[in-house]
């Protein structure tokens, strides 16, 4: 039997954070979180599979975390994905341009979107 694939989630909205991580957990993965982005680079070194990322953080945003985990060898192949509510394209543009492999709007999507594209990232079935 294969292990728990790992997803950091972080999100300082207490309700989406329930709710994401809820809806992976029952998907089978194991959830660490991370309500801002200093928690979130201690959360690295436990051998996480994935990162959903908002971007709107407090103490240091999302898009300077991406550039930490992308800038940091022993953790920058790991997928993140951005999950946000901003919309714009120059936001869009650089988060990819800092290295994220996806970027979802919250708005425009319900949680089981987020498993089907975290399940797509990490190919599980």
């Amino acid at each position: 039997m294969s292990t728990m694939k790992k997803i950091l989630i972080v999100e300082d909205d207490q309700f989406i954070l329930d709710l994401y991580k809820r809806q992976l957990e029952n998907a089978g993965y194991e959830i660490l979180t991370a309500e801002n982005g200093e928690k979130a680079l201690q959360e690295l070194d436990k051998s996480v599979n994935l990162i959903l990322l908002d971007i709107l953080l407090p103490k240091k945003g999302g898009l300077e975390i991406l550039k930490d985990i992308k800038s940091n060898e022993s953790v920058k192949n790991i997928p993140v994905i951005l999950l946000t509510n901003l919309g714009q394209e120059s936001i869009i543009k650089q988060a990819f341009e800092l290295g994220a492999s996806g970027y979802l709007i919250k708005s425009s999507i319900t949680p089981s979107d987020v498993v089907h594209q975290v399940k797509e990232f990490l190919n599980n079935d």
